[in-house]
């Protein structure tokens, strides 16, 4: 699908519609060292193995895209979750 790169939307901080840029969300790397981390790695120690089940066989074949809108006036950042896509491209209008 072809997301257009300008779209004109509500900003919650100007309280109006203005032209926002996007751009598609990517998760950043994670820690090793954060607290949900060293918890699940207590939890995976000695018997008993894992805490969750291990994901053996994915189900679905797409993602939801999540599009990060940032405000032209204001510079504001918000999410807007997407629909499921195979591929989505960001294009010029």
């Amino acid at each position: 699908m072809k997301i257009p790169k300008e779209i004109r939307t509500y900003c919650s901080r100007c309280k109006t519609h203005t032209v926002h840029s996007v751009t598609i969300y990517k998760k950043g790397k994670e820690r090793r060292s954060s607290a949900g981390a060293r918890h699940h790695e207590r939890d995976k120690k000695g018997y008993g193995g894992q805490k969750f089940p291990e994901l053996v066989r994915t189900a679905k074949t797409t993602k939801k895209v999540t599009l990060k809108l940032k405000c032209k006036q204001c510079n504001f950042i918000h999410h807007r979750e997407g629909v499921r896509l195979r591929k989505a491209e960001i294009v010029e209008r």
